[in-house]
């Protein structure tokens, strides 16, 4: 089973939260702590991953706050929960280059984790903010 840590699911509503207020500026961690329900000592320890990563920009003072550094049509699921979780791979022999796996070209079974893999990959990688954001407000909640 793939689980999604607390880490990587906040950290996905905090991202779709600056999607959906996008024109407000940077927004103040308080004020997404309050909409999201996430404590801002949590939060604070979440968003310097995306700011590293370029995906958040922040600036100080008493118009300080975080917003997207990158337009929300531009930033997919899959960006945020590898930077929160890491790979994807269901198996140390698939998405590692090189290899971990000695037996790789007699594996049996490889074609079926590669699948799951790239099954896995590319729908999250087709889903940005901007589609949940867009979502958020409409009667289909499924993303297909």
């Amino acid at each position: 089973m793939m689980i999604i840590s607390t880490k990587g699911r906040y950290g996905l509503r905090i991202l779709i939260d600056l999607a959906m207020h996008k024109d407000e500026g940077f927004l103040p961690l308080n004020d997404i702590s309050k909409r999201q329900d996430i404590s801002k000592k949590y939060l604070e320890q979440i968003v310097p991953v995306f700011v590293k990563a370029g995906i958040l920009r922040t600036n100080r003072g008493s118009q300080g706050g975080y917003q997207l550094a990158q337009s929300p049509d531009k930033i997919t699921i899959s960006d945020v929960l590898r930077l929160t979780e890491g790979d994807f791979s269901p198996v140390p022999c698939v998405g590692c280059e090189p290899s971990e796996c000695n037996r790789k070209e007699q594996c049996q079974t490889i074609a079926v984790w590669q699948g799951l893999y790239d099954v896995v990959n590319n729908y999250l990688g087709n889903i940005t903010l901007q589609d949940i954001a867009d979502r958020q407000n409409s009667s289909d909640n499924y993303i297909i």
